[in-house]
């Protein structure tokens, strides 16, 4: 998914957050007619803007306020010379208020009104005006049908507000959902625009704020906050007389027999990211190959919990998990520091073994599950975590006390007092191993810097991404171990080491 992430919000919204807005402007005085005029305009700009040589679009129309936008695009289309069709899934008849003069508007304008045959075109645009964020169950017939005909015409497409059959709340597809080039949204930025399968449906994501009172928008509830650089979490600048203890000693403890780069690369990445002193305590055997490769990391092999309880005393902040796999010297390991009063990052195979209850959770800190390992800790199937990703995160948080970030696309961190924020930038080149244990040596590095443990995981998450981002220009092929000099880059431009 291309995002405009400049000029988009950094507010999120549940579908009946931007109704109450909708309301809310046309009780404070503008005609819902008057904003769907303005939604219409926008999304026939956006559609010239991507495809000005097109010449021709056909729209497909439900039967409510989406069907109304697209009943207006389609006027303003024939009105510029472009040849132009409406398809009307849903009965134009049964078109109520502004929808329907939306569409005897369109009737004036000459645009060719036909019911939906089950064709389509072989060239154009194709406007998707089908179904809005009132969409709650499975997506029906014949509007099922419509959809999987969009998506087999092989044109490009316009989604107008949300592509229909995609839950605005939570990103999940009821059933069958369109895959639009473009999508044009409006008023409020939608949740489920941004996780779940959102990013993969909505293609390039626009929006119109419908030149919508400023203070109005300022006021109103939302359900998240979007990561934007203008508004992330800063590390604080360092003193000219700063030295290695005022940034915390970060203990990482993975690495078992065949694993030990997931341990290494996390550490590597606590180092590069700041952390005063960075201890690995990890398998014998991998001891050798960590300081040939990284010496300014102590690197102290341990056999026994005894041996991990006297170096996690001395640390300030525990990364826990990457490579550590679910053996018995990991569950002894990891039981021997869990209560401990440090704060601590659980990674893969520590969240597998809290999973299967065969330790303790941490007392605080942070918990980074991917989908399956979410699932896990919450007694479901993968399937439904990424059904409703939202819920989810904000279930494990106040299940285990702790912030959560829910990885993947559209990564959702939540806070055990309902904060939640979601983090839109990324790259698919970045769907490779050890990537993760790069994040949790971040988050790892950023609290043993002082930073507070939900603003420490949205820094690094954003941080996370963009550096992915970045290398990504390079193509396939993204390796975990280049994200670290990036990230180190990208933190010096947000957060500067000297005022």
């Amino acid at each position: 998914m291309h995002l405009s992430s400049a000029s988009l919000p950094s507010t999120l919204h549940s579908a009946q957050q931007v109704r109450a807005l909708d309301a809310q402007l046309i009780a404070a005085g503008t005609p819902g007619f008057e904003l769907m005029q303005r939604a219409a305009h926008a999304a026939w700009r956006a559609l010239r803007r991507r495809w000005p040589e097109a010449g021709e679009i056909t729209v497909l129309a439900g039967r409510g306020n989406n069907a109304g936008d697209g009943y207006l695009i389609a006027a303003l289309a024939q009105r510029a010379g472009w040849r132009v069709r409406v398809l009307a899934v849903g009965d134009p008849a049964a078109l109520q208020g502004a929808a329907a003069q939306a569409c005897a508007e369109a009737d004036a304008a000459g645009v060719d009104i036909l019911p939906w045959d089950e064709s389509l075109p072989l060239a154009g645009v194709l406007v998707d005006a089908l179904l809005g964020t009132g969409l709650a169950g499975a997506v029906r017939e014949p509007y099922a049908q419509a959809i999987g005909a969009i998506n087999q015409a092989g044109l490009p497409v316009l989604a107008v507000d949300i592509p229909s059959g995609l839950l605005a709340d939570t990103g999940a597809c009821l059933g069958v959902a369109v895959r639009a080039d473009l999508t044009m949204t409006f008023i409020a930025l939608k949740l489920g625009l941004l996780t779940g399968q959102g990013p993969a449906l909505c293609g390039e994501l626009q929006f119109d704020d419908l030149q919508a009172d400023a203070q109005l928008l300022a006021q109103a509830p939302s359900v998240a906050q979007r990561l934007d650089e203008r508004c992330l979490p800063r590390l604080a600048p360092r003193s000219p007389v700063a030295h290695k203890g005022q940034f915390g000693h970060l203990l990482v403890v993975g690495g078992d027999l065949g694993m030990g780069g997931a341990a290494l690369l996390c550490a590597d990445s606590a180092l590069r990211s700041g952390a005063g002193m960075v201890t690995l305590a990890t398998r014998a055997e991998h001891v050798a190959a960590a300081l040939v490769r990284r010496p300014e990391i102590m690197c102290t092999a341990v056999a026994s919990a005894n041996q991990l309880l006297a170096l996690a005393e001395r640390a300030d902040v525990c990364v826990l998990g990457p490579g550590l796999g679910q053996g018995a010297w990991s569950r002894s390991l990891l039981s021997s520091v869990a209560g401990l009063g440090a704060p601590q990052v659980w990674d893969a195979d520590a969240l597998n073994l809290l999973a299967a209850g065969q330790v303790p959770a941490p007392r605080q800190g942070v918990l980074t599950p991917h989908p399956a390992e979410a699932a896990r800790l919450l007694g479901q199937d993968t399937a439904s975590v990424q059904a409703d990703r939202p819920a989810a995160a904000r279930a494990l948080a106040q299940r285990y006390g702790l912030v959560v970030v829910l990885k993947g696309a559209g990564s959702l961190i939540a806070a055990p007092d309902g904060r939640l924020a979601l983090c839109d930038r990324g790259h698919p080149a970045m769907a490779g191993a050890g990537l993760g244990d790069v994040l949790a040596g971040l988050i790892g590095a950023l609290l043993a810097q002082g930073m507070a443990a939900f603003d420490a995981t949205c820094l690094a998450v954003w941080l996370h991404a963009r550096a992915g981002e970045v290398l990504a220009r390079q193509g396939r092929g993204l390796a975990a171990g280049d994200l670290p000099c990036a990230i180190r880059q990208l933190l010096e431009e947000l957060c500067p080491c000297l005022k």
